[in-house]
């Protein structure tokens, strides 16, 4: 039985069963052809850095350049770097090929001073760094080609989801927004004789095919390998059990959706308590120490990409100066953490006197102020917003302490005016000039779908976070999706 949580991801599990279909077999089969070829590349590249045309123990550390394929995947093994829950989603996967990469160094560091093998020093510190590089950028890669399989509805579980008819359908919503995750409602057992009347479908063309008790049954018509559990009432312990026992038959594969809603693993615990699994949800750690050492990656980022980028922010300041004559600079006024206001610094990419035709529009994205064809956008400031580069100088305003390099959207004082109770939640943090709804579609996504990106990080920041999101800022903004 798994747990999953609001980023679906599995927290807690066993291993991965045989109803999860020939995909996961096919892609282990992949991983161990990558991690094969990586192994050797770098086994080739440790040699020949070290003895390329100089003298040395060339026997031993030749042994052992030919032996690191062999080493290399029972290790891996060993580490759980094959284990299917981890294929496609989260950062556990790189992790563990992480741990065996260090693991194996000082397995080999060690071996070698016990034997008193000559294994040369300059071997072993390219061959094996090199070969965790190799190994978790093979695994970014195969994940991706699976993500696009995936997008065409390929390599999925196919999926029975239990529970109420609200709750199956935020989660057909919310799997068909993000195809990667790999689960594709096919089917749905709901609670009450409503189910049994019509067998109505429900939005997203999920067809309700019966009760709770008809489970099983649904599961064997649909050809499903997997069934999710939503939060029921109707659906207690002993019930769940039961349904437990009756899919581990067929190893059908089941998930256990908790009744928390945005809350990641990493703050959930099962602690077996009076025999019960309960779960412990920890506080989002939004002081203290993680905080200070937040503002510092901030003002290390900061300063370390201004110095960088400093070329091209002289030469974009130049064409908006050149295109119209006009300030080079925007100031407006947005509201960071704890409802404070600040002046955010933007490229001008707009008409002089843009703000006095705002009045003229109507906002088309719910509270948001946003227009798909602007006339007022100038030609340079098209191309800025394209590629985000008119929120360049935003990275004075981490260096003042107003923004972060990553979190909530900045909102404008009178987005805030008509926030709900709920929505306020996001001010808890910092604003950032990237996060969340940059790398999920941008100006593309729905109010509501950017209040709950919003809000998902508020509840479960971790620096990891913050450079994965960085990481996929970089695609996000190379590809211009979303952004007007």
């Amino acid at each position: 039985m798994t747990v999953i949580d609001g980023t679906g991801v599995s927290a807690t599990g066993g291993a991965v069963v045989a109803g999860a279909g020939n995909w996961v077999r096919k892609y282990t089969v992949l991983i161990i052809g990558c991690d094969v070829v990586c192994a050797a590349a770098a086994g080739a590249l440790g040699f020949l850095v070290r003895f390329g045309g100089r003298e040395g123990p060339v026997g031993a550390n030749l042994a052992v350049a030919l032996a690191l394929p062999l080493l290399w995947l029972p290790w891996l093994r060993f580490s759980g770097a094959y284990d299917g829950r981890l294929y496609g989603v989260g950062s556990d996967e790189y992790r563990r090929v992480v741990h065996a990469g260090v693991g194996l160094t000082a397995a080999v560091a060690i071996a070698s001073y016990a034997t008193k093998a000559e294994v040369a020093r300059g071997f072993v510190v390219v061959a094996l760094p090199a070969l965790t590089v190799f190994g978790v950028l093979a695994r970014w890669r195969v994940r991706k080609w699976l993500h696009r399989r995936r997008a065409h509805g390929s390599w999925m579980r196919r999926v029975v989801a239990v529970g109420h008819p609200a709750g199956v359908s935020a989660l057909v919503a919310e799997l068909n927004r993000s195809p990667y995750h790999g689960m594709q409602v096919v089917a749905a057992c709901t609670p009450g004789r409503a189910a049994l009347t019509g067998r109505a479908g429900l939005p997203g063309g999920v067809p309700v095919r019966g009760d709770l008790d008809e489970v099983i049954q649904t599961v064997g018509e649909e050809g499903a390998d997997s069934v999710a559990v939503l939060a029921c009432p109707e659906l207690d312990g002993h019930a769940l059990r039961r349904l437990a026992w009756a899919l581990e038959k067929d190893r059908t594969e089941i998930f256990v959706a908790p009744a928390l809603l945005e809350v990641a693993g990493a703050r959930t615990t099962i602690r077996p308590i009076a025999g019960l699994p309960l779960i412990h949800v920890d506080h989002p750690d939004l002081d203290g120490p993680r905080r200070l050492f937040k503002r510092a990656f901030d003002l290390a980022g900061a300063a370390g990409a201004l110095a960088l980028l400093a070329p091209l922010l002289l030469l974009i300041a130049a064409l908006v100066k050149i295109g119209d004559r006009g300030r080079i600079f925007y100031a407006q006024t947005r509201i960071g953490r704890d409802g404070r206001e600040f002046r955010m610094l933007k490229f001008r990419t707009m008409i002089p006197d843009a703000h006095r035709h705002r009045a003229e529009m109507a906002p088309t994205n719910g509270v948001m102020f946003k227009l798909r064809n602007d006339w007022r956008i100038t030609a340079v400031g098209g191309v800025l917003r394209r590629y985000s580069l008119d929120e360049l100088p935003q990275l004075v305003n981490v260096l003042r302490g107003d923004m972060s390099l990553v979190g909530p959207r900045p909102p404008l004082p009178e987005e805030v005016a008509v926030y709900g109770r709920d929505v306020r939640r996001r001010l808890v943090v910092k604003p950032g000039i990237t996060g969340l709804w940059q790398v999920s579609g941008r100006s593309d996504l729905p109010w509501d779908e950017a209040v709950r990106l919003d809000l998902l990080y508020v509840e479960n920041w971790s620096l990891m976070m913050d450079l994965q999101i960085l990481w996929k800022t970089a695609g996000a903004v190379l590809r211009g999706s979303g952004a007007y």
